[in-house]
């Protein structure tokens, strides 16, 4: 199973993901892709054994990928502060995986309905969603 990371700024929410993917998951391949290298570094620092940094990492590997994780500003061209391009929002919002999206209210995007959590939660609950795709592809 290939789950990617894409994360940008300083790679924070990036990091958090890959310690508690690493720490709850056994035989996944995971990739962990910055959108600069700051957020690259984050997430190998914290346990990222396969990591690349741009846009070209992130449209290859979003053609491999059996789930996506990120912010939400991933699908959004122009967010991150700029550091999401036209090309990454389409290779992940047309990728043939499942997108577990965590809705960062920040950089200029508000979604509606979504309650303004702390970022332990939302790990908390992109994890178990991860946990339940999981289960039901080895099922």
């Amino acid at each position: 199973m290939n789950i990617i990371i894409i994360d940008g700024q300083g790679g924070q929410l990036g990091a958090q993901l890959v310690r508690e993917i690493l720490a709850q998951f056994q035989n996944i391949n995971l990739t962990a892709i910055g959108t600069n290298v700051a957020a690259t570094a984050a997430m190998l620092k914290a346990g990222a054994k396969n990591a690349a940094t741009g846009e070209n990492p992130v449209i290859v590997a979003c053609r491999k990928a059996d789930i996506i994780i990120g912010p939400i500003g991933i699908v959004i061209a122009d967010s991150l502060l700029g550091e999401i391009t036209g090309k990454m929002a389409l290779a992940v919002g047309q990728a043939n995986a499942v997108r577990i999206l965590i809705p960062m209210n920040k950089c200029e995007n508000q979604v509606a309905g979504v309650p303004d959590l702390n970022t332990g939660a939302l790990i908390a609950d992109a994890i178990q969603k991860l946990r339940s795709i999981v289960d039901s592809l080895n099922a």
